[in-house]
């Protein structure tokens, strides 16, 4: 069983939430020799913005033209998404929620593997057609405040894209969820909330490596 870990993420684990849920998910499926695991930093890689280069690229490389280094660049950063995505049987996801979204790097994860004819395709009737369904996905994130109300629910742009994007369009099987919230909001409950959420980080780890022993 091939596990794909993206971490996003650059913030160490003593100051970023989501930083310890990565570490604590690593660390509770470490020795696992059922599960061959793989981590994709979305911060370490090189990953040029997606954007009018990469349509660039397209054109040269049907054309024979010579690529730019940053159009180069980014058809190999492109590639070598898909290629992780592709392996994969489970992908674990651990991000933060920043300024009601996700990070700029995992957008721009995201938008490298969103392609049709990869991830999805249309039928003949004009019909969104799922091409990930044989995959499953694992959500792990933090927000330091509480966006789990009916009021404020609306505003959360994070977990909810990225449901609409990995379970939605790409058909994956969402497995697994733990969102840890509130810690800034309730500094006083901070500790109690984050060594809660930990707990659960383990559990869905634990419970993945039980499924496919």
């Amino acid at each position: 069983m091939n596990v794909l870990v993206v971490k996003a993420n650059n913030r160490p684990a003593s100051e970023g939430v989501s930083s310890r849920m990565y570490e604590t998910f690593m660390e509770a499926i470490k020795g696992q020799e059922n599960l061959n695991v793989t981590t994709y930093d979305v911060f370490e890689e090189d990953m040029p913005y997606f954007g009018q280069d990469l349509f660039n690229a397209f054109g040269k490389m049907q054309n024979g033209g010579e690529l730019t280094d940053v159009e180069s660049r980014i058809l190999a950063a492109k590639q070598k998404a898909m290629d992780a995505l592709s392996a994969a049987d489970v992908v674990v996801f651990a991000f933060p929620l920043w300024n009601l979204t996700i990070p700029a790097k995992l957008q721009t994860f995201i938008d490298y593997v969103y392609a049709a004819g990869f991830a999805f395709k249309y039928n003949e009737e004009g019909q969104l057609v799922s091409l990930m369904t044989d995959k499953k996905a694992i959500f792990l994130s933090a927000r330091g405040g509480i966006y789990s109300t009916p009021e404020t629910a609306p505003m959360e742009m994070a977990v909810n894209y990225m449901r609409s994007v990995f379970g939605g369009v790409f058909g994956m099987q969402i497995i697994d969820e733990v969102v840890i919230e509130g810690h800034n909001a309730m500094p006083a409950k901070a500790n109690e909330i984050i060594e809660d959420g930990l707990r659960r980080v383990a559990e869905a780890a634990s419970k993945l490596a039980l499924q496919h022993a």
